[in-house]
């Protein structure tokens, strides 16, 4: 049975990579003053630093999720090409409509489409995609590749750094982080993504010590198991590569022949944490 793979812009997956696994990308729009772009990595997308700029001058700044009819429209093209039933992996229904689209159009799908609530962000959904089609590239159906993306997200620890939370608290993205905002001035913190929301791990005096700090987390959280690790960045080339460098070094062993995979995040994430922003995602293989 012909098995089509499908998850939105937030999946932090490239072009190259969507493509090279059968992917197909739905796209998140950022509306940047009174200006709508999709986050799809075209010419005339949104890009980071795009964003970055925006975010740095106070430029009115939102993000919108993917109506059902443009997911079902997904959907009955994959459909079209000859897919006989599909798995959807998307963004943490807690921290985003993406979700609740995906099952609105899946009720209405000429196929079967089984449904993942990653309960993950950035590359900690990615990683669950890419477990979906490994999955699916060794003969699986749609229940057993869902099913290998809940576990590969299960088994994802995602960690970011903030240089401040004004912009999670601009987006309405807080939770429980929302507990910091009274002495954010005086910390840096480290918040986790923890069942699908983001709250906070811990506070530290500097973002050097901060990012030492999220190197620490991110080798305890690989431990002695095989991983695939992601660093991200907004506008912070210089911290994402370097913690990119230390992380392949200590984390050699656990990556065998894969790389720290490094990147700029997209700016639907982007536009909730801010410029500065660090983040780490690892995700145990077995």
């Amino acid at each position: 049975m012909s098995v089509a793979l499908v998850t939105d812009s937030t999946a932090s997956l490239s072009l190259e990579r969507a493509v090279e696994h059968g992917i197909t990308v739905v796209s998140l729009q950022v509306v940047i003053g009174a200006t709508s772009y999709d986050e799809d990595g075209s010419v005339d997308s949104v890009t980071p630093q795009m964003l970055a700029d925006a975010l740095k001058a106070w430029t009115p700044v939102s993000t919108s999720r993917p109506n059902p009819e443009a997911i079902l429209e997904t959907y009955e093209k994959l459909v079209a090409d000859g897919a006989e039933s599909i798995v959807s992996v998307h963004i943490s229904a807690e921290l985003s409509g993406t979700f609740e689209s995906a099952q609105l159009a899946a009720r209405r799908s000429p196929v079967p489409v089984t449904l993942v609530d990653s309960r993950q962000v950035g590359m900690g959904t990615g990683f669950a995609v890419l477990a979906a089609a490994e999955a699916i590239a060794a003969g699986a159906d749609a229940e057993a590749a869902g099913a290998a993306a809940r576990t590969r997200a299960a088994s994802t620890t995602s960690l970011f750094y903030v240089d401040t939370l004004e912009y999670l608290r601009r987006g309405g993205r807080m939770g429980a982080a929302a507990a910091l905002l009274g002495s954010a001035l005086a910390v840096k913190p480290i918040l986790r993504v923890e069942d699908g929301r983001i709250g906070p791990f811990e506070k530290v005096r500097t973002s050097t010590k901060a990012l030492t700090r999220l190197e620490e987390l991110a080798v305890e959280a690989a431990g002695d198991a095989d991983v695939d690790v992601a660093v991200a960045h907004l506008a912070s080339p210089d911290r994402g590569e370097e913690l990119a460098e230390r992380l392949a070094k200590r984390l050699a062993t656990g990556l065998g022949d894969r790389e720290v995979s490094l990147g700029e995040i997209g700016a639907v994430l982007g536009a909730h944490v801010g410029p500065g922003m660090v983040a780490v995602a690892v995700s145990r293989r077995t």
